[in-house]
């Protein structure tokens, strides 16, 4: 069974519209995951609102505690996924994030 859905992802075509969505999505989401990549801005944008509410939480709540040491391995990850988002290609974003919606790296 796991054979059919991955031949079904690799062989399944991509119109020109959805990689400029994915594109403009790329760019902005790979942004928001550098810039403000602690408060889970680049998930919400997404569509990963249960990934970026943990992000968020996590920053905030850990933050009293810690003295910021949830925010900057929060950071850290924000950092991480927006450079993997900015280098992946158009195609292999959009069957990634978009399509397989995978929510961690």
């Amino acid at each position: 069974m796991q054979e059919t859905n991955q031949t079904y992802s690799n062989s399944y075509e991509i119109s020109q519209d959805q990689l400029k969505d994915a594109n403009s999505k790329k760019l902005i989401a790979g942004i928001c995951g550098i810039l403000l990549g602690s408060f889970g801005i680049h998930k919400f944008y997404l569509g990963y609102n249960k990934e970026g509410l943990i992000m968020l939480l996590i920053t905030l709540l850990t933050s009293w505690f810690t003295c910021g040491g949830g925010a900057i391995a929060m950071g850290i990850i924000g950092l991480i996924e927006g450079i993997l988002y900015l280098t992946k290609s158009d195609k292999e974003f959009y069957k990634t994030y978009i399509l397989n919606r995978k929510g961690w790296f």
